[in-house]
């Protein structure tokens, strides 16, 4: 009774380990990128828009290049709140506007999706929705990666648009 019983334990055991271990390192992988130095203040809005990708040429072959991403910012009830595009910039409804530079990128814990970012935020005055923020995170993002197929020479120049999904989270750096 006893040896079946250790054997049982030790077949659960094993069983069980590599599925937990496995949930360990996704949870490890959806760690966001972090700013250095303490935090004031954030928010974070919806985007839904498309990722949009134009066929080159690439030495031998040709590839889909990211061009820009072209997406709406939503609140946390819905409501439109500005637009994301080319640069990349976030524009407020109030009209304030910054732009990003990629301080660090991770891949998402989600097949398929574009990476989380971690960007510095340029061009706040210090007013409206964006004009303090400091950072820029892309969080939870969902599809948007470049298409697997169809880009050749019949397609030079052409371009693909890509849903895709994600929050961006605003932060506004403390004083030092």
């Amino acid at each position: 009774m006893k040896h079946t019983f250790i054997t049982m334990a030790r077949t659960w055991l094993v069983a069980l380990l590599p599925p937990v271990a496995l949930l360990a390192g996704a949870w490890a992988l959806a760690a966001p990128p972090d700013p250095e130095g303490a935090v004031n203040g954030s928010f974070t809005l919806a985007a839904r828009g498309v990722q949009i990708y134009e066929c080159r040429a690439k030495g031998e072959g040709f590839e889909w290049a990211f061009v820009a991403p072209e997406a709406e910012l939503f609140d946390a009830a819905g409501r439109p709140a500005g637009t994301h595009g080319a640069g990349p910039h976030w524009r407020a409804a109030d009209g304030s506007r910054i732009e990003g530079q990629v301080l660090s990128r991770q891949d998402a814990p989600v097949a398929g999706a574009i990476p989380w970012l971690l960007l510095r935020a340029q061009g706040g005055d210090g007013r409206g929705l964006f004009g303090r923020i400091s950072h820029v995170q892309r969080l939870n993002t969902r599809d948007g990666v470049a298409p697997a197929a169809g880009c050749r020479r019949e397609t030079l120049g052409q371009t693909a648009r890509v849903p895709y999904t994600a929050d961006y989270r605003f932060l506004e750096q403390a004083p030092s």
